[in-house]
């Protein structure tokens, strides 16, 4: 079955804010690219743009979520490779045009409810990464602050690398994390 034009929408601007951030997402945008009939805007994002990039960030934070739920029982060292093997997959597939979404909208918007809505995002992953990692045996404290690293550290490592066009920085930094998840 064809996908709701509102669920078009919000993949649009998904892929939308990981090409251009915030101020290259708009409505025009994205119903250019989910061919989303020109009523479904007010009909489906009565309160405007923040409403439709709310409920892309949310999207996106939620396949992230999926994405270490299929890790259940992972070894630390699985963890990072997946983690680090999803952003590997968005810069390829996007020809290193696209990165993370929840970072653009981040980085880009000066609306206190969007960084919220992000805030939680980032706060789900670490969540489920802390329970991934203790699982596979890290300690509770170190747990969350490898958690929080590899966040960070893949995040900057994806800005790099559509920067420089290649995938030699999150490599590096892909290399580095997996040496420490070893040691655990």
């Amino acid at each position: 079955m064809d996908a709701s034009a509102r669920d078009r929408m919000v993949e649009s601007a998904v892929v939308l804010l990981a090409q251009h951030g915030y101020q290259g997402t708009s409505f025009s945008t994205v119903l250019d690219r989910s061919k989303a009939p020109r009523g479904s805007i007010y009909h489906h994002f009565p309160d405007g743009k923040d409403q439709l990039i709310a409920a892309a960030l949310e999207l996106a934070g939620s396949r992230a979520v999926a994405l270490l739920d299929s890790l259940e029982g992972s070894s630390a060292e699985e963890v990072v490779d997946a983690f680090i093997g999803m952003w590997h997959a968005v810069l390829e597939r996007s020809g290193f045009t696209a990165g993370c979404s929840v970072l653009a909208v981040t980085v880009s918007s000066d609306s206190s409810e969007l960084l919220s809505t992000a805030g939680g995002v980032f706060r789900s992953w670490s969540e489920r990464l802390i329970a991934l990692l203790q699982t596979a045996g890290v300690p509770s404290g170190r747990a969350a602050s490898f958690a929080t690293l590899l966040i960070a550290a893949s995040e900057g490592a994806v800005v790099l690398s559509r920067a420089q066009r290649s995938t030699a920085p999150l490599d590096t930094v892909h290399g580095e994390l997996r040496q420490m998840a070893s040691a655990f």
